[in-house]
């Protein structure tokens, strides 16, 4: 029972990582998987973040085998 993380752009340079697993656990909510997959006490407010290729919140609830991408905001230039 685990969760696919997934960093991209600046994210993944400043932790020095592409990817991560984390155990999955009842209740687990996509800022939390942030926090168990950075070692980092909470998800910085501009991170954006996916599940399961899908737009989601900090507070959405991670299934089992869910695939949980972090990334920062996209800017236009």
């Amino acid at each position: 029972m685990s969760i696919k993380v997934l960093f991209f752009a600046s994210l993944r340079e400043q932790l020095g990582q592409d990817h991560s697993e984390v155990a999955w656990q009842a209740d687990l909510t996509a800022a939390q998987v942030w926090c168990l997959a950075t070692g980092q006490a909470r998800l910085p407010e501009q991170v954006l973040m996916a599940c399961n290729q899908e737009y989601c919140q900090g507070d959405s609830l991670i299934a089992d085998g869910a695939e949980v991408a972090f990334f920062p905001p996209v800017t236009g230039g």
